[in-house]
């Protein structure tokens, strides 16, 4: 009964570390306007038209695989809406956009379709309108 009650606890302590550690602030480079960024805006990157610059970095990153700063980051969406081409279960994945000055992921994001992606939406209200991100393939 101890033992089991000593592997409950070490398992308690390291879910409690691991929840600590992913809640913790980014830290490394920013973008230069205050957000955290994995990949730092350069100039010269710019976003398409009518996006914010931040998704240039979050377009960049796509491209490049990675690194993605959130773990919801390349998972499947759901497409739950229905707003998007109807599609099989996991054709679209979800990459966030970084609001700057936000505490938490904010409401901007870029789905893709197809992998490797053919299409790309945006989003700057939770997933409530799309728009199609013309020009990338």
């Amino acid at each position: 009964m101890r033992k089991l009650l000593g592997i409950v606890l070490l398992l308690a302590i390291a879910v409690a570390a691991w929840h600590q550690h992913d809640a913790a602030p980014a830290t490394g480079p920013t973008s230069g306007i205050g957000a955290p960024s994995a990949t730092p805006h350069r100039a010269g990157t710019r976003a398409p038209q009518g996006l914010p610059a931040e998704a240039a970095d979050t377009l960049a990153r796509i491209a490049a695989g990675g690194p993605f700063e959130h773990a919801q980051d390349g998972t499947v969406f759901g497409n739950y809406e229905g707003l998007l081409p109807r599609q099989p279960r996991g054709y679209y994945h979800e990459y966030t956009v970084e609001t700057p000055g936000a505490r938490t992921r904010g409401a901007r994001r870029i789905i893709t379709g197809g992998t490797p992606p053919q299409v790309y939406y945006y989003t700057d209200d939770h997933y409530r309108s799309f728009r199609r991100i013309e020009g990338r393939r």
